[in-house]
């Protein structure tokens, strides 16, 4: 299993099942904080630079708000031009800078394999927040603790599940990292609902065959939604060579109340790693499912803070010393979980 203290968190293919149990139990046990039924200072003093060089909302908000609410605080980079790589400095070069600054560093960039490259430059931990079309693997992570949690409210487990993964397979990093994550289970089967251009990279499918899950590759959603995670994705338009490319493509996977009542099962959990496209054009997940119990992406949402904030207490060796650092809230909060 990964020593997790001083490590980077740089890729799925760190990871086996040992060590994702023991990210989920940590996590866990951050639901106090996260809800702000009680505060913890274990990181008072530590700094996260918070480096994010490709655009971002949950992700990048998401990682500050978990390192905060173990007490530490942030320095955020956001795009590539407010930082020194525009004037041609490395990201080995930044690295060894922003360790003199920072206790840990979370980053995105837009391509695959810089942060690891930042990474041999760093003397803090380093966890990756995306890069290009590469790896998520804090999205994954996230991903998989909501498939846990759904599965268990319908007394299901994650081995022996069947998951529909929908839309832009061929560049959506998520369904790389998740995919990957699952191989460490069971009996899984996969049904990768996506048109030929945008099928699941053979590199992925190998990976989940050799681990003995069943794959079913479908071009068309009618037919092929009966599973227990339905997980949609947007049409990733900035991975495309040119937008009218990405233009052929969006608009093809909708779902709305009426087809998932037609094609889903009574009890087919929703998820979609966000932002979910809701313009005319694309309307990925419509928004008549959002009283719909099963649509599990704000729920996504608050995972990710937990896994987030699991890591950083995992990768700074304080797992066990949170709750010795916890103190009262002294401000209402009436903070609730969807």
């Amino acid at each position: 299993m990964l020593n997790f203290q001083g490590e980077n968190i740089l890729s799925v293919n760190q990871l086996n099942r040992d060590s994702i149990e023991a990210i989920f139990a940590v996590a866990k046990k951050m639901e106090p904080y996260a809800k702000k039924q009680k505060r913890t200072k274990v990181l008072e003093g530590a700094i996260l630079a918070n480096l994010f060089f490709e655009p971002s909302t949950r992700t990048r908000v998401s990682f500050g708000t978990a390192f905060n609410l173990l007490g530490g605080l942030v320095r955020e980079t956001t795009g590539m031009q407010s930082s020194a790589l525009s004037k041609g400095e490395s990201l080995y070069d930044t690295a060894r800078v922003i360790s003199a600054y920072a206790d840990a560093v979370a980053m995105r960039h837009p391509e695959a394999g810089s942060v690891a490259t930042f990474a041999t430059g760093a003397s803090v931990p380093v966890i990756n927040g995306g890069d290009g079309p590469n790896e998520h693997p804090t999205q994954a992570l996230l991903d998989l603790l909501t498939i846990e949690k759904e599965l268990n409210r319908f007394d299901s487990k994650i081995d022996g599940m069947h998951i529909a993964l929908v839309g832009d397979l061929k560049y959506g990093r998520t369904v790389h990292s998740l995919s990957k994550l699952l191989c460490h289970y069971k009996n899984v089967k996969f049904s990768m609902v996506a048109p030929d251009g945008l099928q699941m990279p053979n590199y992925i499918l190998d990976a989940v065959s050799n681990a003995g899950h069943e794959i079913q590759l479908v071009s068309k959603m009618e037919g092929n939604l009966a599973a227990d995670i339905v997980y949609q994705t947007r049409i990733q338009e900035e991975r495309f060579p040119s937008q009218e490319e990405a233009n052929k493509y969006r608009g093809g996977f909708r779902i709305s109340q009426a087809i998932y009542n037609a094609h889903c099962k009574p009890n087919s959990v929703l998820m979609h790693p966000l932002p979910r496209d809701s313009r005319g054009e694309a309307n990925e997940l419509d928004n008549d499912l959002n009283n719909n119990d099963n649509l599990a992406i704000f729920r996504q949402v608050q995972n990710g803070v937990l896994i987030r904030m699991a890591l950083f207490a995992l990768t700074l060796g304080v797992e066990n010393l949170v709750e010795k650092h916890e103190t009262s809230v002294p401000w209402f909060s009436n903070k609730k979980t969807s």
